[in-house]
């Protein structure tokens, strides 16, 4: 029984805490998560762990900015208006998680789609790939490709758009 307390305690101690950034160094880990008990330890390193930190103040500002450029030069505005009305007949197809996304099955092989192709809800449009394991994300719309917004090898996010389909093409 006296072991059973003591080992939470052991679990998060230093030198464990330690090991566990060697770890996360040795995998090429940004992020790690333990619990045991109520005992919860989160570890991230990297260049993301201040995103992760303050996700809503960093938000606001990036979206203020690129709002108000359009109003400053009202030609800009004109032209984005219509296209921003194009857009929104567009359906997105996003990114179910956080990986790298390769717009090919192999490197000299060609791309899954490309801009103009016809795709149905069960055509494979990429791989994203997360933590080495390569998945392969359906269309899940039929449409048209009207525009690819992520280079092949590029890091994408949960909710990401990776492609614009025209339902009507």
């Amino acid at each position: 029984m006296s072991d059973s307390k003591s080992t939470p305690s052991n679990v998060f101690n230093v030198e464990t805490v330690r090991a566990l950034v060697e770890m996360m160094k040795q995998h090429d880990l940004s992020e790690l998560d333990l619990r045991e008990g109520d005992q919860k330890i989160s570890l991230k390193r990297g260049g993301q762990a201040p995103i992760y930190a303050a996700p809503a103040p960093m938000a606001a500002p990036m979206h203020a900015a690129p709002m108000a450029a359009p109003v400053a030069a009202p030609a800009a505005g004109g032209e984005a208006a219509p296209a921003a009305a194009a857009d929104a007949n567009l359906v997105p197809i996003k990114s179910p998680m956080v990986g790298t996304f390769y717009a090919k099955p192999k490197a000299d092989a060609d791309p899954y789609v490309r801009v103009g192709d016809h795709v149905s809800e069960d055509t494979t449009v990429c791989i994203v790939e997360a933590m080495k394991t390569f998945n392969e994300l359906k269309a899940e719309v039929t449409g048209k490709i009207v525009k690819v917004l992520v280079k092949n090898e590029d890091p994408v996010e949960y909710g990401q758009p990776m492609f614009l389909v025209d339902p009507k093409g």
